[in-house]
């Protein structure tokens, strides 16, 4: 699978992988990588470092919104092979070591085998190692409060629910909020368009994940980059009602 890379603003892209997004922020040839997508995304993301002039040594850090398989694919090698920072909320660091895990089961899959999307979903996850734990040997918690001094300035901000640790990632400057899974624009067993929670299953607390996109609401900015799902343009805080409002 090639990578399908798309500037939305100044030195920030989302790149779309295999039903799951990652964002890289420039600054010259020094990158932020915000997720890593599936394990089987590898090829598309290092392409995607090319496709911005950068490369894996470039990588300042790498920002794990949550530490599910869809997003933590490549941070490992990353980390072992080029020494990359991984950086999450620290209720996340312990999931990313996997000392335990927050993510839906197969049982559960396949009792909503039924339902439009899933199983075409499921054969893809397979394909794309979804199923395989590559671990963090060594994660590390955000190193300090407010924006970090990484490339695009990102400023995490807790939004719980999805995982304990679930982080967005608040670009002020540039109007953007990467939402990873708190807020997304699409899934593949989604049958709606535009901003939206992911369908419950794959929530570990899902009273916390509607009460987090209150939090989603608070950030300015008028764009919006999801794990999932297009890029969306509008008001924020809009998009965030609007998954409130699809949520009940």
């Amino acid at each position: 699978m090639s990578a399908d890379v798309r500037q939305v603003a100044d030195g920030t892209y989302l790149v779309h992988g295999g039903n799951t997004n990652w964002v890289v922020l420039t600054d010259g040839d020094a990158v932020t990588l915000v997720d890593t997508g599936y394990p089987g995304d590898r090829r598309a993301l290092l392409d995607s470092l090319a496709a911005v002039g950068s490369s894996p040594e470039a990588v300042a850090a790498v920002l794990i919104t949550h530490a599910h398989n869809d997003h933590l694919g490549s941070a490992e090698y990353l980390r072992a092979a080029h020494g990359t920072p991984v950086l999450l909320h620290e209720a996340e660091v312990p999931h990313a070591r996997r000392d335990f895990l927050q993510q839906v089961s197969v049982g559960t899959v396949l009792r909503n085998a039924w339902r439009p999307g899933v199983l075409p979903w499921t054969v893809h996850v397979l394909r794309t190692g979804g199923t395989e734990q590559h671990p963090v040997t060594a994660p590390a918690a955000f190193p300090v409060d407010g924006a970090l001094d990484l490339p695009g300035r990102p400023v995490p901000v807790h939004t719980p629910g999805h995982t304990d640790g679930h982080c967005v990632y608040h670009l002020p400057d540039a109007g953007v909020v990467i939402s990873g899974d708190a807020l997304v624009s699409g899934h593949a067993i989604s049958r709606v368009e535009g901003p939206q929670l992911l369908p419950d299953l794959f929530h570990h607390d899902r009273t916390r994940a509607v009460a987090s996109l209150d939090v989603i609401a608070g950030l300015e900015g008028d764009l919006l980059l999801p794990g999932h799902g297009p890029v969306h343009r509008g008001p924020v805080k809009d998009a965030a009602a609007r998954a409130r409002e699809r949520a009940f």
